[in-house]
């Protein structure tokens, strides 16, 4: 059994956690227009991290407000960060009111920085021996990481330890903010060694060590080969000053005065009436609704996409309601980050008799499109989402869009290799741009769905999965807002995007499960896609890539007997009617064949006036001549 001293300790960087979740989610309001995205996410994170790890002493670290002792030394310090937005002060109290009525231990310390509190508390909880886990997306924090300290970013699901530190940085963590000092932080507004950037700090601190050892080997700086080695003792000479400095702001603290314990640092028991009473005044109705499954974490997985329950909207748009009705799905979606995840994943789809493939772009125009990443699914409820193209500030290391079409290249053009995604006439355009041409096509649920039942509604995925599946999933615009400031795919965070885009794949393939049968039911149906509707589509992509050649003259030609024929129908009508009006509006057109003309009326509109839709227009034909006219000049 673990003892007290035995489980880990768990620090949660509070304001990592409430920036990330505002400027990574879009903006989320209640219908009182009051912002609560960074709340919900925020929030979210917390419950994941609580599922990943089972330890009873926890505490959600925030900065205060006010300047802080690195103020005093630097009075640039931070100067270039923005305020901050009055839509994200608002959200703070009732945050920190939800944090602490869920049970966790909030700690704000005056005068220093969340980092400072986190790091004294991982300097003390190593002098125990004690593992500690610190949640955070802060690369600075890195310099904490020891035998027992290591960090988890939840943006990725990622853990580094000590080798891990070597691997993302080339440096141990020791020499971290020597790293810092000598590049500098634009966002922290550290001005570093000028000249100096990634390669260069790198160069010098693999080749001499610290920046005390640096500047005791001045005259060796220039043996280091690195492009500007030569003059880089000069620099590093002169601005040895802004150099020290650097290194004094980059460092966290590990000596801040607290009146506390680590044992006493644990989760107590959840406020049921406080969490309600906020949940309803934020109108997150599913937690609200149910708030013991809430309490006892009866939730869905914590791999399933996130389910936002505010309301996405602009400020000039009505609150529209969003999917937080949908039903937990019992799923396993995961990140793949890393060479070795995408060797194994590859496996599995050479292995797999048919799998689900989408791709995620940043334009729904497969000639603008930019390949963001790939998703995939092998069976229901397992599927996986491959970035390679999120490039918003501060966004994780991803492997490369060119090693990633390689590795996928013979498996995409594989025949053998049977496919099935959601209209993958378009996932084929967009890889033809890339020089992959997609072979295997063996199912498309767009397709599947329209041969079912063509008037069933739409065809989209998000259609279809209400419809067959009853699976109300996240739109697109719920990740990315609406309008002029929504986001394009690849500067979502991949917190949003990779449960998302491993949905789709996910959601895809339990379609064509759910079709499929139903098709095979009649020969006719099945043989109309499998040989008809599938086939055509690629012929249809190779069309719209190919182009088709035009003969302007016959063209023209033609152009101009419509244009003659819609005259003509056009002054029969109005000889018909008895006088001139215009054919495209509706208005007057209902004027003359329910007012003038005396037509029966067949169907009114929601609004309750005589309709002149299409079919009602058909049925009409079949007695009366000007309807007949009507259908003809529209076609």
């Amino acid at each position: 059994m673990t003892t007290d001293n035995q489980s880990p300790l768990i620090l949660v960087d509070g304001s990592s956690y409430l920036f990330r979740a505002f400027h990574g989610l879009p903006p989320l309001t209640n219908s009182k227009g009051m912002a609560t995205g960074a709340v919900y996410g925020v929030i979210n994170m917390l419950r994941s991290l609580l599922k990943d790890y089972q330890s009873k002493h926890v505490a959600v670290i925030f900065d205060a407000k006010g300047k802080t002792f690195r103020d005093d030394i630097y009075g640039e310090y931070k100067a270039n960060r923005p305020p901050m937005p009055d839509e994200l002060r608002e959200q703070i109290q009732p945050l920190h009111e939800i944090i602490r009525a869920m049970g966790f231990p909030i700690i704000v310390e005056s005068g220093v920085e969340a980092d400072d509190v986190i790091g004294t508390l991982s300097r003390i909880a190593s002098e125990q021996q004690r593992t500690t886990i610190i949640s955070t997306g802060d690369k600075d924090m890195a310099q904490l990481v020891n035998d027992h300290v290591s960090l988890v970013n939840t943006m990725t699901n990622t853990t580094m330890d000590r080798q891990g530190v070597i691997d993302k940085f080339g440096i141990p963590p020791e020499l971290i903010i020597d790293y810092l000092a000598l590049k500098g932080d634009k966002v922290d507004n550290i001005p570093g060694v000028p000249g100096v950037g990634d390669k260069t700090a790198l160069g010098m601190l693999q080749g001499l060590g610290s920046i005390d050892n640096i500047y005791q080997n001045l005259d060796k700086i220039a043996g280091l080969g690195f492009r500007g080695s030569k003059t880089m003792a000069v620099k590093m000479r002169d601005n040895e000053e802004q150099a020290r400095l650097s290194y004094l702001l980059a460092t966290i603290k590990l000596d801040v005065q607290l009146d506390f314990s680590i044992d006493s640092l644990q989760m107590s028991e959840a406020d049921i009436a406080t969490l309600q009473t906020h949940f309803e005044e934020l109108e997150f109705k599913r937690w609200a609704s149910d708030i013991e499954a809430f309490v006892s974490g009866n939730t869905a997985s914590t791999n399933q996409r996130p389910q936002p329950e505010a309301t996405t909207q602009s400020k000039d748009d009505k609150a529209q309601p969003t999917s937080a009705t949908q039903p937990a799905m019992d799923t396993d979606y995961q990140t793949i980050l890393t060479e070795d995840e995408l060797n194994t994943w590859l496996d599995k789809l050479n292995k797999a008799d048919l799998f689900a493939f989408d791709t995620e772009t940043t334009s729904v125009n497969y000639i603008e499109a930019e390949l963001v990443g790939f998703s995939f699914a092998v069976k229901a409820g397992e599927a996986a989402y491959l970035p390679f193209g999120h490039d918003y500030p501060d966004a994780p290391e991803q492997l490369t869009k060119a090693q990633v079409l390689a590795a996928f290249k013979p498996i995409l053009e594989d025949e053998g290799i049977k496919k099935v995604g959601q209209h993958l006439k378009y996932d084929k355009n967009v890889l033809a741009n890339e020089q992959i041409t997609l072979r295997g096509i063996a199912y498309d649920t767009m397709l599947e769905s329209y041969v079912f039942n063509s008037n069933a509604g739409r065809h989209d995925m998000d259609s279809i999965a209400e419809r067959i599946l009853e699976i109300k999933t996240i739109h697109f615009e719920d990740i990315a807002g609406k309008g002029a400031k929504q986001l394009t795919f690849n500067q979502i965070a991949l917190e949003q995007a990779a449960p998302y885009a491993a949905e789709d794949a996910d959601i895809t393939l339990r379609l064509h499960q759910a079709l499929w049968p139903k098709l095979q039911q009649s020969d006719q149906l099945a043989q109309l896609l499998t040989n008809i509707e599938v086939p055509l589509a690629s012929v249809l992509a190779d069309m719209e890539q190919t182009g088709v050649l035009i003969d302007a003259q016959q063209l023209k030609l033609q152009s101009n007997q419509l244009a003659e024929q819609i005259i003509a129908i056009e002054k029969s009508v109005h000889e018909l009617a008895g006088e001139s009006f215009n054919l495209g509006s509706t208005k007057q057109l209902q004027h003359i064949l329910y007012e003038k003309l005396g037509l029966p009326v067949l169907k009114k509109t929601p609004k309750g006036a005589p309709s002149t839709a299409e079919e009602v227009l058909l049925d009409l034909a079949q007695d009366y001549e000007l309807p007949k006219l009507l259908i003809n000049y529209r076609g």
